[in-house]
């Protein structure tokens, strides 16, 4: 069962990742450098997010997160 602060910080890793994949998408369309900034600035805010909630005490659950995904690969 998951807590509540590793439910956040693995909302605020999908969210980190989502904003990364959109930002992508964008510049390979061929996105307008403005556009591309605000999002690449929207990215930075959800890697401040995540950054902060691994910050918030995390080690359990980050050494659990990295265990799942090296028996995921």
């Amino acid at each position: 069962m998951h807590d509540s602060s590793s439910i956040e910080l693995e909302y605020a890793e999908k969210r980190m990742q989502q904003k990364w994949r959109d930002l992508v998408m964008e510049e390979q369309r061929g996105a307008a450098l403005p556009v591309l900034e605000r999002m690449f600035n929207a990215y930075m805010l959800a890697v401040e997010e995540y950054n902060h909630c691994v910050g918030q005490g995390q080690p359990q659950y980050i050494q659990q997160h990295k265990t799942t995904k090296k028996k995921a690969s």
